[in-house]
């Protein structure tokens, strides 16, 4: 559903909300291996994150990756898929044609439309702050 870079993007930002909210910064090669993506390829997403004003990027010997405590609850998880993916989650087709539309529907065009509706909702109502909280009491897990 989500791209590759996406899932490490949003695994990414659960990763550095959940070191935040222990008052740490974390580099990019903590994240890569905490999160079980290669550094080239985290660099990349952590500098679309950045850029996105998802994650700040602080320089220095004291420096890495951080997110602010009143951002956690701001930033939803539609902001991370839009940054990495764009909005081609609810756009495209559920079986990958070039040309799906209500005019020249496929197959699942009707269908998809509720699952996309679900998925929308799912991605706009679900904080970062909320993921990393269901992670510190131990509900949910990272790594695969």
């Amino acid at each position: 559903m989500f791209s590759k870079a996406c899932e490490y993007g949003i695994r990414a930002a659960v990763y550095v909300t959940l070191q935040s909210l222990e008052e740490r910064r974390v580099s990019f090669n903590e994240i890569a291996k905490e999160i079980d993506s290669p550094i080239a390829f985290t660099a990349k997403i952590l500098q679309q994150l950045t850029r996105n004003n998802i994650i700040h990027s602080v320089k220095g010997p004291t420096g890495g990756f951080e997110i602010e405590r009143e951002d956690m609850d701001m930033v939803k998880l539609s902001m991370i898929v839009k940054a990495i993916d764009g909005d081609k989650i609810y756009t495209g087709c559920g079986l990958g044609l070039k040309e799906c539309n209500a005019q020249k529907p496929c197959p699942l065009h009707d269908k998809f439309l509720d699952i996309r509706t679900d998925l929308r909702n799912m991605l706009e109502s679900t904080s970062l702050f909320e993921l990393a909280t269901g992670l510190e009491v131990g509900l949910t897990y990272l790594k695969r």
